[in-house]
């Protein structure tokens, strides 16, 4: 049994990390300060700065926000969020907005000006929206989080303020605690009925959803192409029922999601294939609900390394941590869990997130595959070894190591992918 202590710090870390969300983080996040910008200044603004970091841009460019009637990008987000927006919804702020409202956000984008920045900060996530009416202006600042508001002023006074560094674990419980040998343990051992609220609301949403984009057509139709291919192969519907998900919410389904450190895609991949697999082999709910605490907290130890947002893609991740709960389903022991792990980021490490677009479907088929590829391979005696490539010495060292390639290695990278996304790309 672990530690009271160390269990209530993976409830905590359970409780911050599975929230839900409609739409895309990212212009949610931007939305949900937007609809703060207007609840300050009392009216809706007459002219928004919306200065943002790279990765925001990158992560809103592309995706479809929900509730705006097929509208995409930064100006869209902060429509939605002013014209529409629940203040007090946080990632829910555009999910109850009526059809009737989608000509209003348009006719704002059209009749408003909406300057948007990319701001000079070593912060991947950074939200500042600054708006003017009539003789007052108000900012809402937002910081390395999607909903830590770290400022708010009114006609240049704060009305609310708190301290914050460059850090994305700011206010949030101290993830160093994870490690795979304690994550098996505490799913082993502890009373599911302190989290089966969090994990069945995981479950329902974030099945829900995939089942929608295999029964209609969105974005590249990626998870039902897979399933016309190889109908009766249960890693094939692992790979399709994920992927199905995030055609949905890329394409801007207004369904609400179970998000994993701050994204929907990481949500869906880390749920999704482990409720599949769940369901073909007849396991009880509440050996599922052990499963996906075993995925949901092994993809948070990755992100917490890498950060929010980065240039390695969230999805490689979230595989792994499905590819561990599938592990935990099959075997269960440390030793199918680890190797699963170490093999999965082995096949997949160094995929660049590009942006959140239809495309991130294949990502996520491809990520579940290393992750079911990387148990096939502990079940045959086929691991990798430590020092083959960034394969550490064991799991948390090899984690650990993607940790410094994505938050430290990769950043020029970042740069360099937001470059080409805005001057090579339509």
């Amino acid at each position: 049994m672990l530690k009271p202590e160390l269990e209530n710090a993976y409830i905590s870390i359970l409780r911050e990390e599975l929230v839900p969300a409609t739409g895309c983080t990212e212009p949610i996040a931007i939305a949900y300060a937007a609809a703060r910008l207007r609840a300050l200044l009392g009216a809706a603004p007459e002219r928004v700065l919306c200065e943002v970091s790279g990765n925001m841009i990158k992560n809103a460019k592309s995706v479809v926000v929900p509730s705006t009637g097929g509208l995409k990008g930064i100006p869209a987000a902060v429509a939605a969020g002013i014209v529409a927006g629940d203040a007090d919804a946080a990632l829910q702020v555009i999910a109850s907005v009526p059809e009737e409202k989608h000509a209003d956000i348009a006719a704002y984008i059209a009749n408003t000006p909406i300057e948007v920045v990319c701001e000079d900060t070593t912060r991947m996530l950074d939200i500042q929206l600054t708006g003017w009416a009539g003789e007052h202006k108000a900012l809402v600042h937002i910081a390395n989080s999607h909903t830590n508001v770290v400022l708010e002023e009114l006609d240049g006074k704060a009305v609310m303020e708190k301290e914050f560094s460059d850090s994305a674990e700011d206010s949030l419980t101290d993830k160093s605690v994870l490690n795979v040998k304690d994550i098996l343990e505490f799913a082993n051992t502890v009373d599911v009925s302190r989290v089966s609220d969090l994990l069945e609301k995981q479950v329902s949403c974030n099945l829900a959803v995939a089942e929608e984009g295999l029964r209609n057509s969105w974005g590249a139709n990626i998870g039902s192409t897979l399933l016309a291919e190889y109908p009766e192969d249960i890693k094939v519907e692992a790979r399709a029922w994920a992927a199905a998900g995030s055609d949905a919410r890329m394409s801007g389904c207004e369904m609400p999601v179970v998000i994993v450190s701050g994204s929907g895609n990481q949500g869906i991949t880390a749920s999704v294939p482990v409720a599949r697999y769940a369901l073909h082999l007849g396991v009880s709910r509440e050996k599922l609900y052990r499963a996906l605490l075993v995925s949901d907290l092994i993809t948070a130890e990755q992100k917490a390394g890498i950060g929010r947002l980065s240039a390695y893609c969230g999805a490689v991740s979230a595989g792994v941590g499905a590819g561990a709960g599938i592990a935990y389903l099959l075997d269960g022991s440390y030793e199918a869990v680890a190797n699963t792990v170490r093999n999965a980021v082995a096949i997949l490490s160094g995929t660049i997130c590009d942006g959140a677009k239809p495309s991130c479907a294949a990502k996520i088929a491809e990520a579940v595959d290393a992750g079911i590829m990387g148990y096939n391979m502990y079940k045959t005696g086929n691991n990798f070894n430590g020092g083959d490539g960034i394969v550490g010495r064991d799991v948390d060292t090899t984690v650990g190591n993607i940790g410094i390639l994505a938050h430290d290695g990769m950043r020029q990278t970042d740069k360099t992918i937001l470059n080409i996304m805005l001057t090579r790309c339509d």
